[in-house]
């Protein structure tokens, strides 16, 4: 279970440290301010568009572990429990 937690975390620290690099980069870089705002503003719409994918993700592995949780659950509540089986 945590492996796939903390691949995640790995990926959207990467991600963030890329837009930051970029965002960066673009500052220091010689060009006149609207062509740096312009690709400030591509970046950043980029970057919302990476973590929108991540929080996408994360939410379907959790629906997953979710579920996976609840038939568990479900069929450890249908099965016998000692004192049933003894009767039966």
């Amino acid at each position: 279970m945590s492996d796939t937690g903390s691949g995640e975390k790995v990926f959207l620290a990467f991600a963030l440290g890329a837009l930051a690099g970029a965002t960066i980069a673009l500052l220091f870089a010689p060009a006149e301010g609207s062509e740096t705002r312009e690709k400030l503003g591509q970046k950043a719409r980029e970057g919302r568009d990476r973590a929108s994918e991540a929080l996408r993700q994360g939410r379907e592995a959790f629906e997953r572990k979710r579920d996976r949780f609840s038939t568990t659950f479900e069929r450890g509540a249908e099965t016998p429990g000692p004192d049933e089986q003894e009767h039966a």
